[in-house]
């Protein structure tokens, strides 16, 4: 193996220690970068014509409990041959000598992803297609059997909402950038949190850049990538952030991944809900409050990574926009509070 050095990865320790699981030979092993994440780094590994995909925490600062790429690792082996596709988990490091972190690796599913509004191609009955294919992934996460694929332990369901809206009002308090709005908003989800019993899977990111499409059919998801907030509580904290980022024309869009559903022939939010209401049977009454609690949150995971990026603590390019995106979660979750029939999530009491 010839030595070699990509930021955030040691080439050399990574080939030594991949060498038996991955079956390596003597060529050189590469890395590439994959733009578009902005909190575990996930990178291309080559070697020859073979290629898998390495995901390790980001550099610098990290958030406690964050980035355990332990737990992700076993959400995929858990899931791998169930009805949620997932690329196959292939080695775990825990040792983080080899490259400077805790990583594992998985196999590369060769397909499509639409990260930005660029990469939709789709005419409108692909889109229509592509939509009905996400919401129904997204009931198979939701009803999978997490006891029998071995993840019953992976979170505690009781109390889910509550724990939610404090752990990330917390982060308000860990040196990031505080609007008034966002403090607002988070008075608002601690007023209103619903009193619920429901209990499944959740991904924790459940988006149109998250999943692996099919090449030849959009209208097929053959892979969810980025498991990494994946937990065990209310499946409708998933389709509130779906909705979140699920934009449609002339409507604000706080970043390019909210931009992606805005091209024709993707199916408006009530469509997509009562969808996923079909598909699993689960009462929606509440769905206001996770929409909300899904702007919130991200913008919190956005202040996060800005305060990084200004530390000098990130890799990779496309930060300029970062700065901006959590004002505009704000105002769009505060209108959308206004304007709902939810006591306390709107300001007012019942």
């Amino acid at each position: 193996m010839v030595p070699s050095r990509t930021e955030g990865i040691d080439l050399e320790g990574l080939a030594g220690y991949l060498a038996e699981p991955l079956g390596l030979s003597g060529e050189p092993l590469e890395a590439d970068l994959i733009e578009g994440g902005r909190s575990n780094l996930t990178y291309i590994l080559r070697q020859g014509d073979r290629s898998w995909v390495l995901r390790r925490p980001p550099l610098g600062r990290r958030q406690p409990t964050a980035h355990d790429m332990g737990r992700e690792y076993r959400v995929l082996d858990g899931l791998d041959g169930t009805a949620v596709p997932v690329p196959t988990p292939l080695a775990l490091c825990r040792d983080e000598s080899v490259i400077g972190a805790e990583f594992y690796v998985m196999e590369r599913v060769e397909g499509r992803i639409l990260r930005a509004p660029a990469d939709v191609d789709l005419g409108p009955e692909e889109a229509r297609r592509c939509s009905f294919a996400l919401v129904d992934t997204l009931a198979a996460i939701h009803r999978t059997d997490f006891e029998a694929a071995g993840l019953g332990d992976l979170g505690r369901p009781d109390g889910y909402l509550r724990r939610q809206v404090s752990r990330w009002t917390g982060q308000l308090d860990s040196g990031i950038r505080v609007s008034p709005g966002l403090r607002e908003l988070s008075r608002r989800l601690a007023a209103s949190v619903p009193e619920r019993d429901l209990a499944g899977l959740v991904h924790g990111d459940f988006r149109m850049d998250n999943v692996v499409l099919d090449p030849e059919d959009p209208g097929r998801v053959i892979a969810v990538l980025d498991w990494e907030m994946a937990t065990l509580g209310d499946p409708l904290a998933d389709l509130g952030m779906l909705l979140m980022y699920w934009r449609r024309p002339g409507e604000r869009c706080a970043a390019e991944a909210h931009e992606i559903t805005t091209a024709e022939g993707f199916i408006e939010r009530p469509e997509l809900a009562a969808r996923y209401g079909e598909r699993t049977g689960f009462d929606l009454t509440d769905l206001d409050f996770f929409e909300v609690l899904a702007h919130f949150k991200l913008a919190v995971i956005v202040e996060g990574i800005h305060a990084r990026n200004q530390a000098g603590d990130t890799v990779g390019d496309s930060f300029e926009q970062i700065e901006s995106i959590p004002a505009s979660l704000v105002e769009t979750a505060l209108e959308l509070a206004e304007s709902s029939n939810v006591p306390g999530l709107n300001g007012r009491t019942a």
